[in-house]
């Protein structure tokens, strides 16, 4: 089977995308897979480390804000959608895809309509709880679109399949075990609150956590993991040591990323995080409560989407960060992590709709719409 996939210019879309990868390699050793992303892109670095082909084509998003720039900057991404079709086409004459996947991001509109138009059946997967122009667009032309979420649904056109896949998952949320984590973490039994600002860092998360490391570290009732992001390091470090917190204050500790989050996510107690796509799937899976923070600085104001999802199960709180103060989270947090009762319930909630196997309900979708000549029977 020769596969196209596609899908970038974030992880939120490329991670989907090399886990479906993964599956159809792991199930059809023999499949010829290829990506297509955008020249210049995250998904340039990602896909080649992960081991599979790429090649690009130049194409630019659109800018929904209205100003003199984003106009000049329209017409560029005009032009380039025209240049990127023509390029779409000819990779998908010397690649020969049996199938088209792709997972959201400017890139996929331009290759998976030329598919479509080709004859070629083409297959959609949305992360988040709120689609994206493009899904929504392709949604269209989609043999069916696959949604992490049922939330998702009512946002696609009039007329488009879908069937709710989750979000792949990686294999270590599978089996989560919060003893050992808080062994292997050195972790005693007050507890534990685990909050990220996101890889590249949030100012204001950030800033509210550091006065709430600060009260926390003199109050001694709760300890805490917080991850500062990259560009959130050092501005961190140098508040902490401004309000009193020793670098090694017991209970508190801070990193710049977390890159054993599965293992982190086991043993704590309540998470505070933005809310993309992956935490979206991430927190049920590993059936947490938490106090969520969607990020304003994100198209279509999907985050806010994400969380809500969560917030109407019973699973999670959402603090705008328009609200966001370290006054309030503290006590959001104080609040919760001072109810085992609230967190066992919320828990409950969270894992109540989690879904970990995502990989096998998508991976049936492809095969379902091979067998039925590129038509989704369901």
């Amino acid at each position: 089977m020769r596969v196209l996939m596609t899908g970038g210019g974030t992880a939120g879309h490329i991670n989907p995308a090399l886990a479906i990868a993964a599956k159809i390699r792991a199930e059809q050793p023999d499949a010829e897979i290829l990506f297509v992303g955008a020249k210049g892109r995250m998904e340039t670095r990602l896909v080649p480390a992960a081991g599979y082909r790429i090649v690009t084509v130049d194409v630019r998003g659109f800018q929904r804000r209205l100003s003199l720039k984003n106009i000049g900057r329209n017409i560029s991404a005009a032009v380039h959608a025209v240049t990127a079709e023509a390029a779409s086409s000819g990779i998908l004459r010397d690649f020969r895809p049996d199938i088209a996947i792709g997972t959201g991001g400017y890139v996929s509109g331009p290759i998976l309509r030329k598919a479509a138009k080709m004859g070629i059946p083409v297959l959609v997967h949305e992360s988040n709880a709120f689609p994206g122009v493009t899904v929504k667009m392709l949604a269209k032309y989609a043999a069916v679109t696959m949604l992490a979420s049922e939330e998702a649904r009512k946002y696609l056109p009039a007329g488009a399949k879908a069937t709710v896949t989750g979000n792949p998952l990686r294999p270590e949320f599978l089996h989560l075990d919060r003893e050992k984590a808080r062994r292997e973490l050195g972790a005693d039994d007050r507890p534990l609150i685990l909050s990220v600002g996101g890889s590249l860092g949030a100012a204001r998360v950030n800033a509210a956590m550091a006065e709430v490391l600060a009260r926390s570290a003199k109050d001694g009732r709760f300890q805490h993991i917080h991850a500062t992001g990259s560009a959130g390091w050092e501005s961190t470090c140098a508040r902490l040591r401004e309000l009193g917190v020793p670098e090694n204050a017991p209970g508190i500790t801070v990193r710049e990323y977390i890159d054993d989050m599965p293992r982190c996510m086991a043993a704590a107690d309540l998470v505070v995080s933005r809310c993309g796509a992956m935490t979206l799937s991430e927190l049920p899976a590993a059936g947490k409560p938490a106090i969520l923070i969607p990020s304003p600085n994100v198209a279509e104001n999907h985050q806010f989407h994400n969380a809500m999802a969560l917030v109407k199960k019973g699973a999670a709180v959402c603090l705008e960060e328009k609200d966001l103060t370290a006054e309030r989270l503290w006590g959001e947090i104080e609040k919760l992590a001072s109810s085992p009762a609230e967190l066992r319930r919320m828990a409950e909630n969270a894992r109540k709709d989690a879904i970990l196997d995502a990989d096998d309900r998508i991976y049936a979708v492809v095969e379902s719409v091979m067998k039925n000549g590129g038509r989704w029977p369901g």
